[in-house]
């Protein structure tokens, strides 16, 4: 894990900390469930946490709950103490001003993102969460990545899906824990009701939900950064200097560029790190391999990649002299056909890769 020098936290994260040092004096804390895609089961793991808190004795109640529900949210809803809508004109919200005369130790708001009616005290869902904490009202939330603000545009690019209702990448980073609902692509397939064929799940829409994972891991790990961060200055502690994130992409004619160029651009601008894409010329390339390995290399460029050719008769040991030099931390690296992934996977070269890149993590993308 990157330990990095700490930045100098922008305006709007330092009044985030003061209201989130605010809500701590109440004792109130705000945990975010956050899921990649629909169907992962994040208000199911939610509710369930709110009820082992119940049954530890805490005082949880339900101020909002999404309308469809499956049978095992209902039984674990059937155990909790839920406080009415607050029927407007404009339609259906959050009873706020019932909840703060409650006064629970712990509220349930599922979903965050929602908009509340014309005329309502709040205008979203997620102020009317900063009411409740700063109330000394803990709240147990759940969201999904594509009503992230920041997040937005690129879940649409992935999937085509949109959405009107939102919230900011900052309020997230307010949170005092967040937990990423994760589980197998195939599986939250199989919860969306997507049809299995004789070959499987479509690689299409598995591929979709892996980019969604990856984007979700990454917002998850900037929140425990910010997390990190807040606390570093609120206790006085000096900002450390340590090994930045630094990322390698190895080319050959045949590798999934598209999908590694991508990858390490995301982590590069997640991590605040360096991107270097490289090429060790194979003998006898056809016009055609030497063109697209070209373009390749212009698109790493385009990224804000470092690109580099190696000229070495060892095109592995290259590689390896290649990333201890620059000290990298995460080697992509692809194979080029299914026929011949087993052994380009096991065989001699990339086994010799591994064993001599000790330290550094090595990704494999199949193409």
């Amino acid at each position: 894990m990157r330990v990095s020098e700490l930045l100098r936290p922008s305006p709007e994260r330092l009044l985030l900390q003061a209201q989130a040092e605010e809500t701590k004096q109440w004792g109130a804390r705000l945990k975010i469930f956050l899921g990649y895609a629909p169907g992962v089961g994040k208000s199911y793991r939610m509710l369930d946490e709110a009820r082992r808190r119940h049954e530890r004795g805490e005082d949880a109640v339900v101020g909002a709950v999404q309308g469809r529900r499956s049978e095992e949210v209902q039984t674990i809803l059937s155990k909790l103490e839920s406080i009415p809508p607050l029927e407007t004109a404009g339609g259906q919200a959050m009873d706020v001003e019932a909840i703060l005369r409650r006064a629970p130790q712990v509220c349930v708001v599922d979903p965050l993102a929602a908009q509340n009616p014309i005329g309502s005290r709040n205008m979203y869902r997620w102020q009317d969460v900063q009411e409740l904490l700063r109330n000394g009202i803990s709240v147990l939330t759940s969201v999904n990545l594509l009503h992230v603000a920041e997040y937005k545009e690129k879940v649409q690019a992935i999937t085509g899906r949109d959405t009107t209702e939102t919230i900011p990448k900052s309020f997230l980073l307010s949170a005092d824990d967040i937990v990423i609902v994760d589980v197998p692509t195939d599986l939250c397939l199989w919860r969306l009701g997507a049809k299995l064929t004789t070959i499987g799940i479509s690689n299409y829409q598995e591929r979709q939900l892996s980019e969604l994972r990856e984007l979700a891991l990454l917002l998850t790990a900037e929140v425990v950064d910010a997390q990190l961060e807040s606390y570093v200055q609120t206790h006085g502690i000096e900002p450390v200097f340590g090994t930045q994130e630094r990322f390698l992409i190895c080319l050959t004619p045949n590798s999934n560029a598209k999908a590694m160029i991508e990858s390490g651009r995301r982590n590069m601008e997640r991590f605040q790190g360096e991107l270097y894409v490289i090429y060790a010329p194979q003998p006898n390339l056809s016009k055609k391999d030497s063109s697209r390995i070209n373009e390749y290399l212009e698109s790493a460029r385009q990224a804000g990649a470092t690109t580099e050719v190696l000229e070495s008769d060892d095109p592995i040991e290259a590689v390896i002299e290649f990333a201890h030099r620059k000290r990298i931390t995460q080697i992509f690296i692809g194979h080029g056909s299914h026929e011949n992934w087993r052994n380009r996977l096991f065989g001699d070269p990339i086994l010799r890769l591994i064993r001599a890149t000790e330290g550094i993590d090595v990704r494999v993308f199949p193409h």
